[in-house]
């Protein structure tokens, strides 16, 4: 069924479309051909034709990847090409964007090399996922003295890093000498790992590294034995050998792997502007939070201001309460005394009416007695109203302001009779009241200390 005029594209919306799709769809692949109609203008991006004897096809190889190649492109070269397939939508070329170039020539190193990769993997010598210390003690770094690696390295590790302790192992790094060189100097580093050696494996890091280069360049990082050295190693390793498209057997031994020398400083250590920023964020909030607790301590502080109790009032409330038992224990003597003299005046009433002489006779030594046992009372009961007394003045006398007073306080006063508690509450010249233990003095301020 056809689609309806009204629903047509644009030019522009169909060569978008066709780009999006094959990008999304399509990936990286590698594709071997010759070169034809080489051309580098003035802004460094290389744009070429890949061809076979029945198809050809547009390349562009941009400035950022082309400086990444060893050899310069010739037409006629027989090559491979890493990259994805693209549109250009101005002029609607189909286009392959090309990230590596590799010569052709060297598909007997790549078949080498992937089948020693795999016998490797089998033996579980790619195995190694040691985490590395990060910033580590000392940063030992396997690489050439004079190479652009350690150069950058070093560039990086000046940036983020500047404590950073680096130990530079000198090593070729190519040639038939790079990995009989790089496995002595292992050796010689994990023998330094050892109890009592120089190196702790929890706190020190090596990094292995050089630049980019072709792949026999970098042919010596695919050494079987230097896989086995570096998967053997005590010290964490991590290796940033060539660009971010090369891959050694050295990259897979290593505990990490980093796609360029600059990139595997990064990872190793951190970036000191980073920590400054998170120690000023980290000061702030601990800022805040000092001063939301002072906050909380200050209103605390003015809630148990608020619910304390002069002294002087907790007195009063004892005198008073003093004062209540005082009436009771005289109202309740008196209730008493008159409920018995009533009880003895019946009883004498009693009595008269029957035996006047007998009644009156027994009547009166059960008065005696009654008086007798009455007196004998009286006192025990006054005494423990008074040892009840006695505990309550104690009491009252145990927050009485006039107890501290008898230890040597005193209490300041205005002309008002109120208590001066803080300095700043007076003025030079003022005459204010000192009570004291023992009477009480007239005192002048004449200034006022600091604290």
């Amino acid at each position: 069924m056809q689609p309806p005029p009204e629903s047509a594209l644009s030019v522009s919306e169909l060569n978008r479309r066709a780009r999006l799709l094959l990008e999304r769809d399509f990936g990286q692949c590698w594709v071997e051909g010759e070169l034809s109609g080489v051309s580098r203008p003035a802004s460094g991006h290389v744009y070429f034709t890949l061809k076979d004897d029945r198809a050809q096809l547009r390349c562009a190889l941009f400035r950022n990847r082309a400086r990444f190649v060893a050899t310069p492109l010739k037409n006629g070269d027989r090559v491979r090409l890493l990259g994805s397939v693209s549109i250009f939508e101005p002029r609607g070329d189909y286009q392959m964007i090309v990230d590596a170039v590799q010569p052709a020539g060297q598909g007997d190193l790549l078949v080498a090399f992937e089948q020693l990769k795999q016998r490797l993997a089998v033996e579980g010598v790619f195995a190694n996922a040691r985490p590395l210390p990060c910033p580590p003690r000392q940063l030992l770094v396997m690489t050439s003295p004079t190479g652009a690696a350690i150069r950058d390295v070093l560039a990086v590790l000046q940036a983020r890093w500047p404590l950073a302790r680096v130990n530079v192992i000198p090593v070729p790094v190519q040639g038939r000498e790079a990995a009989p060189a790089m496995i002595r100097a292992l050796a010689l580093l994990n023998r330094a790992t050892q109890p009592g050696g120089r190196f702790d494996p929890e706190r020190d890091a090596l990094l292995i590294t050089r630049g980019g280069g072709s792949l026999e360049d970098l042919w010596a990082f695919n050494d079987e034995h230097l896989a086995r050295a570096i998967f053997h190693s005590r010290l964490p390793v991590m290796s940033a050998v060539g660009h971010e498209v090369d891959v050694t057997l050295a990259d897979f031994a290593a505990d990490v792997r980093a796609p360029t020398p600059s990139a595997a400083a990064e990872q190793l250590v951190p970036d000191q502007h980073d920590l400054r920023l998170r120690l000023k964020t980290l000061d702030s909030r601990l800022i805040r939070a000092q001063r939301a607790r002072l906050d909380s301590e200050a209103q605390c502080l003015d809630h148990l201001r608020a619910r304390l109790r002069h002294p002087g009032e907790r007195v009063a409330q004892q005198r008073h309460q003093l004062s209540q038992l005082e009436a009771r224990l005289h109202r309740a003597m008196s209730a008493r005394l008159a409920a018995h003299h009533q009880r003895q005046r019946h009883a004498l009433q009693r009595l008269l009416a029957f035996d006047p002489n007998q009644q009156l006779h027994r009547a009166q030594q059960r008065l005696s007695q009654a008086e007798t046992r009455l007196h004998a009372a009286m006192p025990r009961r006054l005494e423990q109203h008074r040892a009840r007394l006695g505990s309550l003045a104690r009491e009252l006398q145990a927050v009485s302001p006039l107890a501290v007073l008898g230890r040597g306080y005193s209490i300041l006063e205005n002309d008002t009779g109120q208590v001066i508690q803080r300095a700043q509450d007076t003025q030079p010249g003022q005459v204010l009241t000192a009570r004291l233990g023992e009477g009480r003095l007239k005192v002048e301020v004449k200034r006022r200390l600091k604290s």
